[in-house]
């Protein structure tokens, strides 16, 4: 295996676990989980939401066809983490920086993925234009 191919699978497997990790207390309603989306008003559609969105995420970043777009789901839902965290909650939130700096690393992650995988975002704004473009048949 080439180190450019073990990089890339182990930038999706800590991104897929954090995410992963994590549906259980979103899915679960842990008191911590359902404190944290009661302090940003969000509680519950946007803790139930947002574990959907993660659990899709997570899949479509493992699976190589769609890592690119999963990688630029789990972006903009870490980015949502990140603000909230520096506007809201807080970095410790709890007394803990865990969940801050597990937004911050999936965000890392997917962020180089999403720039490994460019050609396969590229591919699909290709198509879209193609589709709408009236002089192609």
């Amino acid at each position: 295996m080439k180190i450019g191919n073990l990089i890339i699978w182990v930038l999706r497997i800590v991104a897929a676990l954090i995410l992963i990790q994590t549906l259980y207390f979103k899915f679960s309603a842990h008191p911590q989980s359902v404190e944290l989306f009661t302090e940003i008003g969000m509680e519950p559609w946007g803790r139930i939401g947002t574990g959907v969105l993660e659990l899709i995420a997570s899949l479509l970043i493992l699976y190589p066809r769609t890592t690119g777009y999963g990688s630029v789901l789990g972006m903009g839902l870490m980015a949502g983490a990140i603000y909230f965290h520096l506007t809201r909650i807080g970095i410790y939130f709890d007394g803990d920086p865990l969940l801050f700096i597990y937004a911050v690393t999936v965000f890392v992650c997917c962020s180089f993925l999403a720039f490994f995988f460019r050609s396969q975002l590229l591919a699909l704004l290709i198509k879209k234009n193609v589709r709408n473009d009236p002089g192609h048949s």
